[in-house]
């Protein structure tokens, strides 16, 4: 009964070690490579119009912005060296002017800059296309080439190394149309 039951328990432990070998073999095959999409598209002539594009918008909006601080910095210099000749009335009355400049420029900012601003909502509808276009092209390369994984070491990615035979940036960008004159990233 002893010799049955080693046998029992051989078995399974002969079974579990060739699957795991078994899966060691298929993980060996998979095929993985990485591409930086912030690289990419500092490559591509239509990114550079887009990023100029937001910042002459947003250059036009700061000094906006930049004016209307002027004011309220001057608003509250005028009253400072006023405040002892104002009569409580007129001291409450500049000092809601002061408050209520502040509050215009801050809902500017978040018109402009904020989470749903128009800066935001620009960006959104430039860079949508752009961003499809390249996201198409790794997987026009991935599929091409059998890739089964494709990551992305763009900002603050978590690929701690990577060898340089599995970057796929070069073929992204020929894929693109875009061909490179020089060293490559």
């Amino acid at each position: 009964m002893k010799r049955w039951s080693r046998h029992i328990l051989f078995v399974p432990a002969v079974i579990l070690m060739g699957l795991a070998f078994t899966n060691q073999g298929k993980a060996q095959e998979q095929k993985i490579g990485y591409v930086d999409t912030d690289y990419i598209l500092s490559k591509m002539p239509e990114y550079q119009g887009v990023q100029q594009q937001l910042r002459s918008m947003s250059s036009e909006w700061n000094k906006k912005l930049d004016q209307m601080k002027d004011e309220i910095d001057q608003l509250k210099e005028d009253f400072q060296a006023k405040e002892i000749l104002y009569t409580d009335e007129l001291r409450k009355q500049k000092q809601q002017q002061i408050q209520d400049k502040i509050q215009q420029r801050q809902q500017y900012m978040e018109q402009k800059f904020g989470d749903k601003g128009e800066y935001f909502q620009k960006q959104k509808e430039l860079l949508e296309p752009i961003q499809r276009k390249v996201f198409n092209a790794i997987n026009t390369v991935a599929k091409r080439e059998s890739f089964d994984f494709v990551f992305d070491q763009a900002q603050n990615s978590n690929m701690l190394y990577s060898v340089q035979k599995w970057n796929l940036n070069d073929k992204i960008l020929q894929e693109l149309g875009i061909t490179l004159n020089g060293a490559s990233n």
